[in-house]
């Protein structure tokens, strides 16, 4: 959401609420709205110790009222109303935070509902935060003490499970954040949940330094790029599940090594691993080798108290031939450095968040009821043209996200984003604590959980190969 943010307060009690039209992003993702994929996004925050329930609703009453354009919700209207509108408010609707009954199968239940029962739109705001205590071992890290063993003895993240199982690894506590994407982001969320960790714990959780990158300008993508105009291949078919909506498989990596003064980045890195293991994927399902695209979301926003909250990042897609994959194992370093040349031209062009055709889409000359089918009319026709995949780097967590000493500092966080056909499979990957935390989501028309099993194996083994020395 670009709007600024304001505040939502009125003067007497007698004044209507204040009200914003969607932007651009929101209302083509309210036309296309379908309830048996909800638009969420997951946040999974893991934290050693435990959180007393009344200081984390204060603590998150008072981030909200910080961050204002988050208290919002979708004001009513009538069919034939030209625009959809936020109507701000001064308080939630409802309470933000809850805890669940902890138990054996909380932590699965709280992922399930993160990726089937979205924030009402009608309820401010359009989030959900709820804390599982004791919330047992993932894949991932639960205890840092008990990763570093596993580190030591060269079994890696997975063995972690062994140990939670031998009574070795503290439970904790996971804070799962699900986000309506209609209305914001992860990194907005991210940003409010920063706040209500140094309001909680009295520790200071403002943002890391962003890295440095090179201020040069951006050279021209390679020639043999292929066209935006041409069909990309699509993630094949595999073992698909008989119930709607998204699965989603979460695990631990090492942080993949880059060589000091590499002309590529982490994200190439991962750009190029995903790639790999679809085209793997592809092969090992018998689909005919085309041209991938990926797109990759890029955010410009401040990561401090100014930043603006709501859908903020914009979509651009990076596009990878069949060849130059093929040809990865003999020139993994020239993948790379293309790779990085075509997301540093990616990224510097400007360009609005969803295109200049949604801008179009959006204009009022209609009311809301006509534009909305004629989007998903027009999102149907042009599935054949939509990327192969998404993958969203929100690159190191730049928050500490610490809640003092009784709860602690997170030490593993994951993000999950939609993964709706015809796409069918989200890529989100995040760092904490020199760690790579990645999700795998998928809708259960296309793939399975073991398919989902797979292709994190392959993007292990991927991932590690783009550890090159140049």
């Amino acid at each position: 959401m670009t709007a600024l943010q304001q505040p939502a307060r009125a003067e007497g009690p007698l004044r209507p609420p204040v009200r914003v039209p969607f932007p651009v992003v929101d209302e083509v993702a309210r036309h296309c709205l379908q309830e048996e994929e909800p638009e969420t996004v997951h946040i999974e925050v893991h934290l050693p110790g435990r959180l007393d329930p009344d200081r984390l609703r204060t603590a998150f009453a008072e981030a909200l009222r910080r961050h204002p354009r988050i208290l919002m919700r979708e004001a009513p209207g009538r069919w034939y109303r030209r625009r959809y509108e936020w109507e701000l408010t001064a308080e939630p609707d409802v309470e933000v935070v809850t805890f669940p009954a902890p138990g054996r199968d909380a932590l699965r239940d709280a992922r399930t509902r993160a990726l089937t029962e979205a924030p009402p739109l009608s309820l401010s705001p359009p989030i959900r935060v709820e804390v599982v205590e004791g919330g047992g071992p993932v894949e991932g890290s639960e205890a840092m003490d008990a990763v570093d063993e596993m580190r030591t003895s060269g079994e890696g993240a997975r063995g972690v499970g062994s140990l939670a199982r031998a009574g070795r690894v503290p439970k904790g506590t996971v804070l799962f954040l699900t986000i309506n994407h209609t209305a914001l982001d992860g990194p907005a969320c991210l940003r409010v949940l920063a706040t209500a960790a140094e309001l909680y714990g009295g520790k200071d959780n403002s943002p890391a330094a962003p890295p440095t990158r090179s201020t040069s300008e951006a050279p021209p993508p390679p020639e043999d790029t292929p066209s935006n105009w041409s069909h990309p291949a699509r993630v094949a078919q595999g073992t698909p599940e008989p119930s709607p909506g998204n699965g989603m498989l979460v695990t631990e990596l090492p942080l993949p090594h880059r060589p000091k003064g590499s002309p590529y980045t982490v994200n190439d890195q991962l750009m190029v691993t995903t790639a790999l293991t679809i085209a793997h994927w592809n092969r090992e399902h018998g689909a005919l080798p085309r041209p991938l695209r990926i797109t990759m979301p890029v955010d410009d926003r401040p990561r401090d108290a100014t930043m603006p909250i709501g859908n903020g990042t914009r979509l651009v897609e990076v596009p990878f031939i069949p060849d130059e994959l093929e040809r990865a194992d003999d020139d993994m370093p020239g993948l790379l450095s293309s790779t990085a040349l075509r997301t540093r031209a990616l990224k510097s062009l400007p360009r609005p968040q969803l295109g200049h055709g949604a801008s179009l889409l959006t204009a009022p000359w209609a009311p809301v009821a006509v534009r909305a089918a004629l989007t998903r009319g027009l999102r149907r026709a042009a599935a054949p043209w939509t990327s192969t995949t998404l993958l969203s780097n929100i690159g190191r967590i730049p928050y500490p996200l610490d809640f003092g000493e009784e709860a602690g500092r997170a030490h593993a966080v994951w993000f999950s984003a939609p993964a709706r056909m015809p796409r069918g499979l989200t890529v989100t990957t995040a760092s904490t604590a020199g760690r790579l935390h990645l999700a795998l989501r998928w809708s259960r028309a296309l793939l399975g959980h073991g398919d989902g099993a797979h292709l994190r194996d392959l993007f292990e083994h991927y991932l590690h190969t783009t550890e090159v020395t140049p």
